[in-house]
């Protein structure tokens, strides 16, 4: 685990994360993952939701960890997935300050956050990539190995282990307040625009 600068400047992470992983990490850092990556979108968040109401057990330990918000599609022979694009990131807002709480330690989606996800990315010390929208059948190239988890009947949207080698992303808030969309728009703003 930890986080090191290759000499191309890009921030070489592997997981699980620590607070002080976390901590090196600024919006508009271009990062290579490597390590695990859970998958989990609207259906399997709304079940993990309900165990965690219920002080339940969830079906990974999300310390240290990262959610890749996602639901491959299936693989060709001989490819370990297809393509694994990220989905929309604020269709999980509602369900991610609660996560973060039981020690989670990162998303990847697209897409901007609400403001009581970047609050709790604060309190919990938390980041949220980017992944390229359009994009899946490139990053399923990153994908070295893969396991269902939990929820199989959910088809593509079950949660998934991944093994993943260099997954490509960039920071988009960090836990420090920054937030890449509104720092790119005020740093491309027009005066008098």
């Amino acid at each position: 685990m930890g986080v090191t600068t290759s000499p191309d400047g890009i921030k070489e992470i592997r997981t699980p994360l620590s607070d002080a992983d976390v901590e090196s990490l600024r919006a508009g850092d271009r990062v290579r993952i490597t390590g695990v990556l859970y998958t989990a979108r609207d259906a399997a968040h709304g079940r993990l939701d309900r165990l965690i109401e219920k002080g339940e057990r969830l079906p990974f330990d999300p310390r240290g960890q990262i959610i890749y918000y996602t639901g491959p599609s299936p693989a060709r022979p001989g490819d370990v997935v297809g393509s694994i694009g990220p989905t929309t990131a604020s269709r999980m807002d509602k369900f991610t300050p609660a996560l973060l709480r039981l020690g989670l330690k990162g998303t990847i989606g697209k897409g901007y956050r609400s403001q009581a996800v970047k609050d709790a990315l604060r309190q919990h010390r938390g980041v949220y990539f980017g992944a390229i929208g359009g994009a899946g059948a490139v990053l399923s190239q990153f994908v070295k190995k893969l396991s269902i988890v939990a929820y199989e009947d959910l088809g593509t949207e079950a949660i998934r282990r991944l093994e993943v080698e260099s997954f490509p992303a960039i920071v988009v808030n960090d836990c420090h307040g920054g937030d890449l969309y509104q720092d790119g728009a005020k740093a491309y703003a027009r005066e008098g625009a």
